[in-house]
């Protein structure tokens, strides 16, 4: 049998991570002010309309890097933890004389499995790793989105370093705790996007990788990085527009003036407005997300064949 991939061992992982991450907030940016200004209660236009699009780019900047860079890292690692742990179960329980033969079962990472076999443990290995992945990258993100959604907002007048300025200047009447709490708000309902979010990009991405590995027929051979970048674009979409209701409720709660909880702001729209507004801004978030799809996986790609030697 033909092996797989070689593992994107952890330094390969972090530095492609922070660079996908990085370039994917950066060039897409201004697809997702608009998108958070029709999502927001205001409105689009009070919001800010077309106007000062990249509002916001400060802490984006900051925390693209390290959140992606976490992400990969805990992805890599888990799915390797967990593959390891699978072929050794196969060699223990003596379904197989060699790893080559677990590896027949593993349809998503180039082989065609046989009948009765274990067809369904990748895919599940991939969601529970991208799960986690994004558990891990949220310690990040949701303080970086909370402050980068208000500026996009045009609240504290469009400024990150003011957004922030304005959540530590509640230190003296809320304390340590209070200023803490207003920087990871949302970060339940953003947990609950990213990971149904996850579940469905990543297992599509890594499925589409594998066929296009079956369909070169090289032995161990990874894909280029603008194969990866068309698969990550497929499959950000379809995930994108699955996840549209979450997205709108994690908004709403990180702009709303004072901590709401996820049930009040969903009952609010629904008794308002009905099912309409969870659809808001679904044109933009599928289009933002597919390119960022293609420029997030495409990009992180490129860097891991480049730093293991692989054809770009």
């Amino acid at each position: 049998m033909s092996p797989q991939p070689q593992q994107p061992p952890f330094a390969t992982a972090l530095l492609a991570g922070g660079i996908a991450g990085t370039t994917v907030d950066l060039s897409l940016f201004p697809l997702d002010t608009l998108k958070t200004r029709l999502q927001s209660h205001a409105g689009f236009f009070p919001s800010g309309g077309f106007r000062g699009i990249y509002r916001g780019v400060g802490s984006a900047v900051v925390g693209s890097a390290p959140g992606a860079a976490f992400f990969f890292c805990t992805y890599e690692g888990v799915k390797g933890f967990l593959s390891r742990r699978r072929q050794q179960s196969g060699l223990l329980g003596g379904g197989s004389s060699s790893s080559s033969r677990v590896d027949a079962d593993d349809p998503v990472h180039g082989e065609v499995p046989r009948a009765g076999g274990g067809g369904w443990e990748q895919p599940l290995e991939h969601m529970a790793a991208a799960s986690l992945g994004e558990v891990a990258a949220c310690a990040v993100r949701v303080p970086t989105e909370v402050v980068k959604q208000r500026a996009q907002a045009g609240l504290h007048g469009g400024s990150s370093a003011a957004a922030l300025a304005a959540i530590l200047a509640r230190y003296p009447s809320v304390g340590p705790r209070g200023v803490w709490r207003e920087l990871y708000r949302g970060w339940g309902i953003t947990v609950m996007r990213e990971v149904p979010f996850t579940v469905v990009q990543f297992p599509l991405w890594e499925a589409l990788k594998g066929w296009g590995r079956r369909r070169k027929g090289v032995a161990g051979v990874e894909v280029g990085a603008g194969e990866s970048a068309l698969y990550g674009s497929v499959s950000g979409a379809v995930a994108a527009g699955i996840t549209t209701p979450l997205d709108v409720l994690k908004t709403r709660v990180m702009l709303s003036k004072e901590k709401e909880k996820v049930f009040t702001v969903l009952k609010d729209i629904l008794s308002n407005h009905g099912i309409r507004p969870f659809f808001a801004g679904i044109g933009p978030r599928v289009m933002w997300i597919s390119a960022g799809g293609a420029v997030f996986l495409g990009s992180y790609q490129w860097a891991v064949n480049a730093l293991q030697g692989n054809a770009i």
